[in-house]
């Protein structure tokens, strides 16, 4: 077997044992729907949620955070938004409007799930108070191209006079 179809073996493999998680420019998006996820954050990092949806159930999913440290204490501080308002008392209502949440570590964040639901949360971990560099691109070198304009000749090699000896001569 080729190096090519190993790999693409292993990849597939990859995805379908890790079917549910999805990484995009250090965001991570995880779909619950029997099982609770906990993202523990250290106290050197803070974690932007920037999406969390919720389709199907009767039950609101919520964002729950157990704050660790000095301060301690339990909250609910998230609600899912719901995507599909077609049944049940939400029927009615107009579309909701998700807002982006950001929590201070160290914390230990936990979405449990609700019955006959799909909730999707969309979350980055970043260091606190310093922003992560986004790397510069390196500019590449291109070799400039001038074109010669018709009709002026192109220099070429000039052949350098040699002297040939004839023998007995």
């Amino acid at each position: 077997m080729t190096i090519k179809m190993h790999l693409s073996r292993w990849m597939v493999a990859f995805f379908i044992l890790n079917a549910g998680l999805i990484f995009a420019g250090g965001f991570r998006s995880k779909v619950i729907t029997t099982s609770p996820l906990t993202i523990p954050v250290p106290d050197d990092r803070f974690l932007k949620i920037t999406n969390f949806t919720q389709e199907g159930g009767t039950e609101r999913g919520v964002l729950r955070v157990n704050l660790s440290g000095d301060d301690g204490g339990v909250a609910n501080i998230l609600a899912a938004t719901r995507i599909d308002l077609s049944t049940g008392i939400n029927s009615q209502n107009f579309p909701e409007i998700s807002n982006e949440v950001i929590i201070a570590g160290p914390a230990d964040v936990r979405v449990a799930p609700v019955t006959g639901a799909t909730l999707v949360i969309t979350y980055k971990k970043e260091p606190n108070g310093v922003e992560e560099a986004t790397p510069t691109p390196t500019p590449t070198p291109i070799p400039i191209v001038t074109p010669t304009p018709a009709g002026t000749p192109t220099p070429s090699a000039t052949p350098s006079p040699t002297s040939t000896s004839t023998p007995g001569g």
